[in-house]
Order: structure tokens, then sequence, then C-alpha cells
């Protein structure tokens, strides 16, 4: 897929009208910035049953149609922080704990009371010396735009020799342009050939589709 073929401004934006947009957008952000989704990049429905079975509990819609679509993509899943498997799934302080931190620094996850709701709020649970201390704290307001964030956010750590950190504080170049607002924090820009989030105004990572789209950027950075 070349650029032509996919409007990622505007797929962004239908992503946050509900769970169709948002596996549009996975689907067509994985084909651009990589390899298109494929049968068996997910988990199945007997894997997913199974640890219905084994926690006792419903899973939500939209975790169920995450995990069969690109759940096994480490690619868009655990570059960085990890997307646990099913059997991995566990409950903890009233919440069903899906993601891990990659030094098991935090956790996401889905508060028990909320797994009736097909696309619920996400949660985050940080490690604390004091566990007494812990809490899990609001994340995202459904976890269809949680799971977006995590392909997009873990495909730009995908190629180290095409990602690259930027200063919070730097300038960006006139050519890119920004994207909609998705995920807790985050800024998206888009220019050619590269991607660039801009989180908390804390760090910036910026991912080229090519050595030569990532140097272009640096090339056009005030200073450089």
């Amino acid at each position: 897929m070349n650029d032509t073929d996919f409007d990622l401004r505007a797929a962004m934006a239908e992503s946050l009208r509900g769970r169709a947009g948002a596996w549009a957008l996975v689907e067509g952000f994985a084909a651009l910035w990589g390899e298109p989704l494929r049968p068996g990049d997910g988990f199945t429905d007997a894997e997913l049953d199974a640890a219905e079975r084994r926690l006792g509990l419903r899973l939500p819609v939209a975790l169920r149609e995450a995990y069969r679509l690109f759940g096994r993509r480490a690619d868009l899943t655990s570059n960085q922080d990890v997307l646990l498997t099913p059997e991995e799934l566990f409950v903890q302080d009233g919440a069903l704990a899906y993601r891990a931190e990659n030094q098991a620094c935090a956790h996401w996850g889905v508060l028990l009371a909320d797994l009736d709701q097909e696309d619920p709020p996400t949660v985050i649970r940080p490690d604390l010396a004091d566990k007494s201390q812990e809490r899990w704290e609001p994340w995202e307001e459904r976890f269809s735009t949680a799971a977006v964030v995590m392909a997009m956010m873990e495909k730009l750590l995908e190629d180290h020799e095409l990602t690259d950190f930027l200063e919070p504080e730097d300038e960006l170049p006139s050519a890119l342009r920004e994207l909609p607002a998705i995920g807790r924090g985050c800024r998206w820009f888009e220019g050619p050939g590269v991607l660039v989030v801009r989180v908390d105004g804390a760090w910036m990572l910026a991912r080229g589709r090519s050595a030569e789209a990532l140097d272009a950027l640096h090339g056009e950075e005030p200073g450089e």
C-alpha cells in the first residue's frame, strides 16, 4: 500500500466514532506501515472462550474483536509494552489486566464493573514501591481507542533504525500536518514518509518509512 491508497487523517477521525472505524484504522495502518492483516494474525474464539472459562467472566466485545483481528501481531502489540495473551489475562483488585509495561512498571486493564459494556473505558495501574498506594486510574474512554493507540505506537517502535526520539520542545517542520488527536495526551503529525507523535509534551517519537525520509525530517529541523 502506498500513501495514496489510505487516508490516515480520515481513518483516524472515523476511528473516534466507534469500533468499526477503529478496526478499519488498524487494518489500513498495518498495511501502510508494514504487512496487511491476514487470517491467523489474531486469536481464535476458542482461545478467547477458554480464557473466559478460566477467569469466570465475559470479555467485552471490543476486546474480543481486537484480539481476533491482530492479537498475534507482535509488531502492533508487543515491540515495547506487551499485550497479554488470552492465557495470560488476569484479574487484580477489581480489574481485568490485558497489557503490561515492558518492565512491569504498569498494567492496563478494564474494571470488572465495566465488562458488560461493548467498548468499555480502560484503566492503568502504575507499579509503586508502596503497594498500598497502587490504584487503577482512568486511561482511555474506550477500549477500541486504547487498542488503536497501542497498534500505532508499537509500530513506531518496531524498527530502531527507522525510529528516533526527538526533544519534546523541538519545533516541528512546517511540512508536517497535524492529525486528529487519538490517545491520552497524544498529538500526531504526518509528513512525507514520516509519522511523529508527541506525548504529554514530555517526549516525542518519529518513525520514517525509510532512512531517507527520517533523514529529511532531521534536515528540516531548526539547528540540525
